[in-house]
């Protein structure tokens, strides 16, 4: 099995895309006519992020400072030098992995949680 795509609820899709396409480099890809709005970005292997504009049912839930001890998304990189400066030039708070990897976790704007793997 592999991921085919994983869907995260937004709240602002133009403020959500320029953190996927600024920061992250991910680069939008079409997306069908459904009954919400939405934007998806592909990743390697046709693997996709698809961001909804929708009522997050969670909204009310605190979260943990450290996002390895919350739902996330991890995703390798070979950029991750790169990334981890434009969280900190964006002023975007990150953590780094407990376990002592080359990994850290950041949030978008809506607070989900994206861990970023050098590889």
């Amino acid at each position: 099995m592999r991921i085919a795509h994983i869907g995260l609820i937004v709240s602002d899709l133009e403020r959500s895309a320029l953190f996927y396409e600024r920061i992250l480099g991910l680069k939008r890809i079409e997306r069908p006519d459904l009954a919400f709005d939405g934007i998806w970005f592909g990743l390697k292997d046709g693997q996709q992020i698809h961001l909804m504009l929708l009522d997050d049912p969670y909204s009310e839930r605190e979260k943990p400072a450290h996002g390895g001890r919350d739902n996330h998304v991890a995703l390798q990189t070979d950029d991750y030098e790169c990334i981890r400066q434009r969280l900190e030039a964006a002023h975007i708070t990150l953590t780094t992995s407990k376990s002592g990897r080359a990994a850290l976790f950041c949030r978008d704007p809506d607070g989900n949680t994206i861990e970023l793997i050098n590889v």
